[in-house]
């Protein structure tokens, strides 16, 4: 009896050894488990932890500002929400969606329809650019898998009136258009990045911070000044409706600096409303469209006869009988016009005069001239599209009938851009500056022209506008003004159509001391009135007299109401 209960005494204690033993076993296991997961495998751990709870997001960075020369706003990003869901999520978890739906003006089913459809997606919009009080609402809901994105839109304050000039862009904010794709990397900024904790429902738990900060892009003077750019939106919008025309364009530019302070065409568009967005109206005419400039030119010709020492500014050529036979082709003026000096020349716009010059100078002297001038040669204003035009090519033998067409503006074709840039070197008393649409520095010039000629031709240019010229409606009360007008047959499939037109004026303000040169372009008026002195040369009047009037330029002509009705 006494061995057997010493037997059982033995075996319990080994029992209890063997529990404690277990037990400690088992205590040591979890400690150097524990010391693993605590010492040796944190960092592994930490790591893997932040792979499921810790996301990094990109900070939208501000677009930089478009301003006119004065910095009023032609572009601006304002701050807006994006909403986006993971439909893969909403579907695993059964989320209720129901209430979401009314605040982005979708049905239940338009927008469970379109969670089903990308259920193998983690991330899709649902609503672009949404007000932010709107998307606070969707926030309090506190909906797993919904999510609201920072993000800017543009904007564009001047709309339809500076929309060939300043572009537009895509819903990413990149520029598509304009100076929003010129000057698309000066004006993107960086993104930065940030990171947060969420649970695995999506829901933000903790935010981490700012890893990198998001640079804003640069902002963007234009030499555009708005006042003056909205005064010929106005005008040229008006007599386009106003002669049924198909389209037109009117730039405006600073003689002394190439700088461009208007730039508008018609059709134009709003880039805030692009619902009924077309192709015509979207395209910059003023650098895309070529045509044959015409009369407008014949004051080159005149110069470049000068230069050459071919005529004198008193010289007198007989144009009789009025018109004059090269080859098979007849060069005609409006009537006989007889002797005329190089004032009267311009004044009555004297295709034979013009010829005879050529025939003097040469071909191939009249195309190195226009090529000095930058006719057929693109400016290089950095806008999508720009055309070069185009000059007759140079060639070893120039025929007397090519000579002459180019010495009154037909064989070449230009755009309103390049007629521009060829009057601001005659207003600026020869010196060629080249054209800008961006506030900056006047770079130096190049004298293309002596000053006595350039001044001599703007002095003649005066005459066309004043009671005997074709561009009697190109005056403007106060102040002396020159110019050419321009009427030009346009070109179809057979060659030169009798019915369709391009009304041209080229215009320089003051004459006496030119601020600003006016090129304006009306493509197929529809009426009765076609001529460039009928059609273009108003619109220039009426720009001119409200722009130097802001412009501060004082008034230096006072007649009598009765002299300048005359010229009406």
């Amino acid at each position: 009896m006494a061995r057997n209960n010493q037997y059982e005494q033995s075996s319990n204690r080994w029992r209890h050894y063997t529990v404690m033993g277990a037990g400690l076993l088992l205590f040591a296991v979890l400690v150097a488990r524990l010391t693993q997961l605590q010492v040796l495998d944190t960092d592994f751990l930490q790591v893997e932890g932040a792979k499921r709870t810790v996301r990094e997001h990109s900070i939208e960075a501000y677009r930089g500002m478009i301003v006119d020369r004065n910095n009023e706003p032609l572009a601006v990003s304002t701050p807006v929400k994006s909403i986006w869901v993971n439909p893969k999520q909403i579907l695993k978890d059964g989320i209720d969606v129901s209430q979401l739906a009314p605040l982005l003006d979708m049905s239940v089913s338009q927008l469970s329809a379109r969670i089903k459809q990308n259920k193998n997606r983690e991330f899709i919009y649902l609503q672009r650019h949404m007000n932010p009080a709107q998307a606070k609402k969707i926030q309090a809901l506190h909906l797993p898998g919904v999510g609201i994105e920072q993000e800017f839109k543009r904007y564009y304050p001047a709309a339809e009136v500076a929309s060939h000039v300043v572009g537009f862009t895509n819903i990413d904010e990149q520029g598509i258009e304009g100076v929003e794709l010129a000057y698309d990397q000066w004006l993107q900024g960086t993104p930065g990045k940030g990171r947060v904790v969420k649970d695995r429902l999506g829901r933000l738990v903790k935010d981490l911070g700012v890893m990198e900060v998001a640079e804003p892009g640069s902002e963007l003077m234009l030499s555009i000044d708005l006042r003056l750019q909205y005064q010929a939106y106005r005008e040229l919008k008006a007599s386009v409706q106003q002669h049924g025309a198909k389209a037109g364009s009117l730039m405006m530019v600073d003689v002394k600096t190439g700088e461009i302070l208007a730039l508008v065409n018609q059709p134009a568009f709003n880039p805030n409303n692009r619902s009924e967005l077309k192709a015509a109206s979207v395209r910059n005419r003023s650098v895309t469209d070529i045509f044959e400039p015409g009369s407008t030119v014949k004051p080159f010709t005149i110069a470049a006869a000068l230069m050459a020492g071919e005529i004198k500014k008193d010289s007198v050529i007989n144009t009789h009988p009025g018109y004059l036979r090269v080859g098979s082709k007849t060069i005609r003026d409006h009537r006989d016009y007889g002797e005329l000096d190089i004032t009267g020349v311009l004044t009555k716009s004297s295709n034979v005069a013009v010829s005879k010059l050529s025939f003097k100078l040469g071909g191939e002297n009249l195309w190195g001239f226009y090529q000095q001038l930058g006719l057929g040669k693109p400016v290089g204003l950095g806008l999508p599209g720009e055309n070069g035009g185009k000059v007759a090519v140079e060639t070893n033998h120039w025929s007397r009938l090519q000579s002459a067409t180019l010495s009154y503006g037909y064989g070449l074709a230009v755009t309103p851009l390049q007629l521009a840039q060829a009057y601001q070197v005659l207003a600026n008393d020869g010196i060629k500056h080249p054209l800008t649409l961006i506030r900056r520095p006047v770079e130096k010039g190049t004298q293309v022209i002596p000053k006595s000629v350039a001044n001599d031709v703007v002095h003649m240019l005066e005459s066309v506008v004043g009671p005997k010229g074709t561009a009697r409606r190109a005056y403007v009360e106060g102040y002396p003004v020159a110019g050419k007008t321009g009427t030009v047959h346009k070109v179809g499939a057979n060659g030169y159509e009798d019915e369709r037109y391009l009304s041209l004026f080229a215009g320089i303000a003051p004459a006496d001391d030119p601020k600003i040169v006016t090129i304006v372009v009306i493509d197929e008026p529809n009426g009765r009135e076609y001529y460039g002195g009928e059609v273009a040369a108003p619109i220039f009047s009426r720009v001119t007299q409200a722009s130097l009037r802001l412009m501060n330029v004082t008034p230096t002509v006072f007649e009598d109401k009765a002299i300048a009705g005359r010229l009406e």
